[in-house]
C-alpha cells in the first residue's frame, strides 16, 4: 500500500538515512513500496537527548533510520529502557517499555519508536504536573 506524505514547504525528512527537504511550496511525496521515512517532526538531535524516555526515543530512533546499524544502538536502548522501567510504576508506561522492547526484538523499528513517543508524552505530563502548569 503507497504511502502518501503531504509536505509543508521546506520540510525535511529522512527517507532511508538520507535527509530529503522539500521546496518551496507545498508537496505531496508518495511512496510505492516500503521505506524508512521519518518526519522533521519526529527527528529528535543528540543535543535533545535529555530526559530517561528521550535516552530511550533516540537509540530506537537510530536503529529506524539505519537499520544496519542497529546493534550498535541496541545496548544503549537496553540500558535505558531497564533504568526507565525501574523508576516507573505507572502500568501504561511499563506496558509501552515492553511494546517497545517487543518490537525492538522483532526488528519492528517504526513501532518501537511509536510505544518510545508514547513514553516521551508520558514524561512530558508528568513534567508538565510537577511544574504546576
Amino acid at each position: 500500500m503507497p504511502l502518501k506524505l503531504s509536505l509543508k514547504p521546506g520540510e525535511k525528512f529522512v527517507l532511508n538515512g538520507a535527509v530529503v527537504q522539500n521546496g518551496d511550496r507545498r508537496g505531496v511525496l508518495i511512496l510505492q513500496n516500503k521505506a524508512n521515512v521519518l518526519r522533521e517532526k519526529d527527528i529528535m538531535q543528540a543535543d535533545e537527548v535529555t530526559t530517561p524516555a528521550r535516552r530511550i526515543y533516540f537509540p530506537v530512533m537510530m536503529m529506524y533510520i539505519d537499520e544496519n546499524q542497529a546493534a550498535k544502538f541496541y545496548d544503549e536502548f537496553a540500558q535505558r529502557l531497564t533504568e526507565f522501567m525501574t523508576a516507573t510504576r505507572n502500568p501504561d508506561a511499563m506496558a509501552d517499555c515492553v511494546a517497545a522492547s517487543k518490537h525492538v526484538l522483532a526488528r519492528e523499528y517504526y513501532k518501537a519508536l511509536l510505544a518510545a513517543r508514547k513514553l516521551v508524552e508520558y514524561e512530558d505530563k508528568l513534567t508538565h504536573v510537577a511544574s504546576g502548569l
